[in-house]
């Protein structure tokens, strides 16, 4: 028979439905702010952007268990393919931290200017897994950018440079992922 029994805590928790209302307004707080930063980015990366992936609208998505954890997830520019990936994405993960990242693939991997972003951004993270999909930061999955070699930057089938900031520094949050983002854009070639 399954052990269907609650300990006092989590019994505590059951009866407390503030808890869930409060997580329900704070992920509304999160789309809100997505939302906003979406308009920044579509006026911001317009001078950046081909025509192929300015006509895809930005997305805002959101789930419940990245590793156990509610998440939510603002994805523009984005661009998927097979062989070709442009995507800048923002994520909030529940009790961990706010994050943007640069993911590129195939024909934009060879426009990023990753030596000149290199040297002006000390503070990013590249990663270093050869799964494309994970947003965690823990050693198996970025390291910071300037450990890499050039070499090893070289043989990447992928780029995906992050930044991220912790959820304590919430009222700050805005204005990191804005600055994030011209960051990102100004590593493209805009010849």
């Amino acid at each position: 028979m399954a052990n269907v029994k609650l300990s006092p805590r989590e019994l505590d928790i059951v009866c407390n439905a503030d808890l869930i209302l409060t997580k329900n307004n704070i992920i509304a707080k999160v789309y809100d702010l997505f939302g906003s930063l979406s308009e920044y980015n579509v006026s911001t990366a317009d001078q950046f952007l081909t025509e192929e992936i300015k006509n895809i609208s930005p997305k805002i998505s959101k789930g419940e268990n990245y590793e156990g954890l509610p998440w939510v997830m603002l994805d523009y520019p984005r661009y998927f393919t097979a062989n070709d990936v442009f995507a800048i994405r923002t994520y909030f993960w529940w009790g961990n931290f706010f994050s943007i990242t640069l993911h590129v693939k195939g024909k934009f991997q060879q426009q990023f200017q990753i030596n000149n972003f290199k040297s002006e951004n000390s503070d990013w993270y590249l990663c270093c897994n050869e799964v494309e999909w994970q947003h965690h930061f823990r050693e198996n999955n970025f390291k910071l950018l300037n450990e890499f070699s050039d070499e090893e930057i070289r043989k990447l089938i992928f780029i995906k440079l992050a930044k991220k900031i912790p959820l304590n520094q919430w009222d700050d949050v805005e204005t990191f992922l804005k600055k994030a983002f011209v960051t990102i854009l100004n590593g493209f070639n805009k010849d």
